[in-house]
This record gives C-alpha cells, sequence and structure tokens, in this order.
C-alpha cells in the first residue's frame, strides 16, 4: 500500500512538472514570435513603408535608393537596438525583483536609473558632453549610485525592504539634482537634456548596437549561471543557506550583473520606464507564478518594440520617444500593483 501511494505522488509530480515544463515552452516560443512578428513590422511598415522582396535585397547588398539608407541606418539599428534594450532591462528588472522578493524592486523604481538619468545631465549640461560620452557618463552613474546603495543597505544583509528603501531614497536625491540642473542651464541645453531624459531610440546606430550587443555578450551568460542561485534566494535567506547556496556572494553577483544590464541599457537609449518594472511580473503571471529570466527577456522586447512603434506611428505627424509610451502603461500598473500588495496585505 505505501509503495502505491509513493508511486502516486511520484506520477502526480512528474505530470505537474512536465504541463509546467510545457506551458514555459509554449509561453517562450509564443513570446519568441512576437519579437520576430513586432521587429519584421518595425522595418516593413511605419512612414516608410519596405516591401519584404526589397528588404531581402537590401540585406543582400543591393542599394536601393532611399530604401537602402532608410533600413539599414535607421530603421534596423533601430528595432535591434529596441530588442536589446527591451530583454536587458526586462532581465535587470526579474534578477532585482526575484532577489529581494518584491515587486517594486526594479532598477528604475530603487534609484538605478536615476543615477544614470542625474549623471548624463551633469555631463551635458556641466560638461557640455554630447553623443558617446552622454552614455558614459550614464554607464558610470548607474554603476557609482548602485555601489552607494548596495553599501548602505547591507548591513545585515543587503534584502527586501531596506535596500528598496535606500533606493528610493537615492531616487528622490538624484531626481533633484537633474531638476537643480535643468532649471541652472539655457533653453538649448535643458532641450537636449530633456530628449534623452525621456528614453528615446531615435539616435539608435550601428555603434551603440554593437558596443550594447558586446556587453550582452558578457552579461547575458553571466546571469545565465546566476539563474539558479536566484531560484535559491526568492525562497528566502535561511532556506536557500539551507540549500548550500553562497547567500551574500550569491546576492553581490546578482546585483552587479543586474545593475550592469540596467546601466548598459540606459546608456544606449536612455531611462525608457518601467520596462524593468514590468517584464518580470507579466512574464510569471504568463508562466502560470514560475520566474523565467528568458521570458523576462522576451518580454521586454516586445513592450520596447511595441511602445517605440506606437509611438512613432500611433499619432500622424508626431514622433514620441518609446520611454514617453512605456510611461503612460507601467503608471497604470504600478497603481494597480500598489493597491492589490495593500489589500492582500503586503504593501505599506
Amino acid at each position: 500500500m505505501s509503495a502505491l501511494l509513493e508511486k502516486s505522488a511520484a506520477a502526480v509530480v512528474s505530470s505537474a512538472r512536465r504541463r509546467s515544463a510545457r506551458r514555459v515552452r509554449t509561453v517562450t516560443t509564443a513570446l519568441a514570435g512576437a519579437v520576430v512578428l513586432l521587429f519584421a513590422v518595425s522595418i516593413l511598415l511605419g512612414t516608410y513603408t519596405v516591401t519584404v522582396p526589397d528588404f531581402f535585397r537590401i540585406l543582400a547588398g543591393e542599394q536601393i535608393p532611399g530604401a537602402t539608407y532608410i533600413v539599414m541606418e535607421s530603421k534596423l539599428p533601430r528595432a535591434v537596438t529596441a530588442i536589446m534594450v527591451g530583454a536587458a532591462l526586462g532581465i535587470a528588472g526579474s534578477i532585482f525583483q526575484t532577489m529581494l522578493r518584491n515587486p517594486l524592486a526594479s532598477p528604475d523604481i530603487i534609484g538605478i536609473s536615476y543615477g544614470a538619468s542625474a549623471s548624463a545631465v551633469v555631463g551635458i549640461v556641466v560638461f557640455g558632453a554630447t553623443g558617446t560620452a552622454v552614455s558614459l557618463s550614464a554607464l558610470a552613474g548607474a554603476l557609482v549610485v548602485a555601489l552607494a546603495i548596495y553599501l548602505l543597505s547591507r548591513q545585515g544583509g543587503a534584502a527586501g525592504y531596506r535596500l528598496i528603501l535606500v533606493g528610493i531614497g537615492f531616487a528622490a536625491v538624484m531626481q533633484a539634482v537633474v531638476m537643480f540642473l535643468m532649471t541652472r542651464t539655457d533653453v538649448r541645453t535643458a532641450s537636449q537634456a530633456l530628449v534623452w531624459l525621456n528614453g528615446s531610440l531615435n539616435s539608435a546606430s550601428w555603434d551603440r548596437a554593437g558596443a550594447l550587443a558586446l556587453s550582452l555578450l558578457v552579461l547575458l551568460p553571466a546571469a545565465a549561471v546566476l539563474a539558479r542561485q536566484l531560484r535559491g534566494l526568492e525562497l528566502g535567506d535561511d532556506t536557500a543557506a539551507g540549500l548550500g547556496v553562497r547567500v551574500e556572494a550569491s546576492r553581490l553577483g546578482l546585483l552587479v550583473t543586474g545593475v550592469a544590464l540596467a546601466a548598459v541599457a540606459t546608456a544606449a537609449s536612455g531611462p525608457v520606464s518601467f520596462i524593468a518594472f514590468l517584464s518580470g511580473p507579466i512574464a510569471r503571471r504568463l508562466l502560470g507564478g514560475r520566474q523565467s529570466l528568458a521570458a523576462a527577456a522576451l518580454v521586454g522586447a516586445v513592450i520596447v518594440l511595441a511602445a517605440d512603434f506606437a509611438g512613432s506611428n500611433l499619432v500622424p505627424g508626431v514622433s514620441l520617444p518609446v520611454g514617453v509610451v512605456t510611461g503612460a502603461l507601467g503608471a497604470p500598473f504600478l497603481l494597480w500593483l500598489l493597491v492589490t500588495s495593500n489589500r492582500v496585505g503586503r504593501g505599506g
């Protein structure tokens, strides 16, 4: 009798695992298909349409007056950058939210993106930086602010609400720095900074896409290796330690990887609002509560591609930065999350 019960329990567990794995494969495949579809829409449609045969002729090296330049120097690098930015921010947000077990713990909520913004604005307003110099300044600012947040919140282990509250405090300070500098500079310089602060893919180029791709070639494998420790930390520090996870070392590695992903994405496109915040929870809901960095990356890519296309084509004659569109989507989601968290006793 005992053997039969054990076999029955094992069969139930095995069946549940197969269903879960099948759902993960189905959702991941569907999200990948959505990315491919939106990638094609971004390149072929819009204010300047390109036929499918012409697109493949251009890729083969044929020169089509007007079309070749628009596709190769504008649409294609923009779409490629959108995918990489969305994927990087999606993974970064999922790492923070899972590691700290709080849906509010994303780089754009806890001050890392604001650190990049403040540093970039300092570069533009104080030092007259442009182009790559602005991106490098943003990257440095994100890393410095993240380090400061970690050091100030690590007493007793950098986890939970302590790190989030310290991050929110840094976000407020960095935002005040940005506002002060914007009010102290001339209108022309302020307008240049404002374009960057909104988060935009208008300045996407093969140089920026290449730099971002090289960064992701290092960071994505690191995130994949650390994903196992992330699953342990999701269960809590004591349980993770009991499973053999080196809690502080794993958390530091995940923190560095998540910060670097958010920093390089922000350096490439500016602070695109709420992508890191939205991607993880949406992916988790699609997967029935499971955490998946790959699904979060695909959700982020889908959101950025869709938001960029909508911002460029939704209103005739008006091109909205992608950050404006994602901000309009993310703000209601944040309010909904706060309301539902309070309702179940998990919020402030």
